[in-house]
């Protein structure tokens, strides 16, 4: 194993206190903060310097570990892992995502209380890394290997997202379990999805016929979104809901079918997390 360095003099606070704006800056945080685990708890770290302290970056060491989650006998870790690679280097922008998603879920999750937590742990964030991954190898007509993945993902995360769709930046999937995405839907920027969620059809017809999310939405738990419709940018959607038609902007709806109950009060609800609904009046 590698020597750890578990000095502490420069893992001052001041790096946490802002943003990390590209993966450099977030491999530094990353790195240091494996460093402190590794310095309280001797039982880890082995392991911290085989997923992080080992790699010179952020993306090789993201392309490892994804690798390692979804390794088999058949289709062993090293092959995986230079097939992400390939991906990222050859599509910058997967990186650039994967940095938002990491930050999103920091930000978000009350839970990750630090940038390694999510990054080592948190089946949503490696999830969608692999679906980045699979879209890519979509776009570039590699659709065996692409729905092999989708395939993997879903029997080792129980997230399953067709490769054909696109999503955006700083997208967080919190937990993950139950997640259904199907095949024309779009996710955009700063969306946040919860547990059980389906972004589904409403029968077995062909072509465009799956939902487009917009930016900063908010999917709450168990929300089955169904149908080639629209979730307006900065809406949200109650926990348990089933919408059948189109949600307009800053809306918020609940219910079965769901209906509008309210409208935003922060500009995007996926960065709020605050799935409560508001208060009906009787009468």
């Amino acid at each position: 194993m590698n020597d750890i360095d578990l000095s502490t003099q420069d893992l001052g606070s001041a790096q946490e206190q802002s943003l990390p704006r590209n993966d450099a800056e977030l491999w530094e945080i990353l790195r240091l903060e494996a460093v402190r685990v590794a310095a309280r708890e001797e039982m880890l770290r082995s392991f911290l310097d085989l997923a992080v302290l080992r790699y010179a970056g952020f993306a090789p060491a993201l392309a490892a570990l994804l690798s390692r989650k979804l390794g088999e006998g058949i289709m062993p870790a090293e092959r995986l892992a230079e097939l992400a690679a390939t991906a990222m280097a050859d599509d910058p922008e997967i990186i650039a995502a994967a940095v938002a998603d990491l930050v999103a879920t920091r930000t978000r999750d009350p839970a990750a209380e630090s940038y390694v937590t999510p990054f080592l742990y948190f089946k949503g964030f490696h999830a969608l890394e692999w679906h980045r991954v699979s879209h890519w190898l979509w776009r570039r007509r590699r659709r065996d290997i692409a729905f092999f993945l989708q395939s993997r993902v879903s029997e080792v995360f129980a997230v399953d997202i067709h490769p054909a769709v696109p999503v955006g930046k700083g997208v967080f999937i919190d937990h993950g379990t139950g997640l259904v995405v199907g095949e024309t839907s779009v996710i955009g920027n700063d969306v946040s999805i919860l547990q059980e969620v389906t972004l589904g059809g409403t029968g077995k017809e062909r072509g465009d016929r799956h939902p487009k999310v917009r930016d900063g939405v908010l999917l709450s738990a168990g929300a089955k979104v169904l149908g080639n419709i629209e979730i307006g940018r900065s809406a949200k959607v109650g926990a348990g809901s089933v919408v059948l038609s189109s949600v307009p902007p800053c809306a918020t709806v609940a219910g079965v079918p769901a209906k509008i109950v309210g409208w935003c009060r922060e500009s995007m609800p996926a960065l709020a997390m605050d799935q409560s609904l508001p208060e009906q009046k009787d009468g």
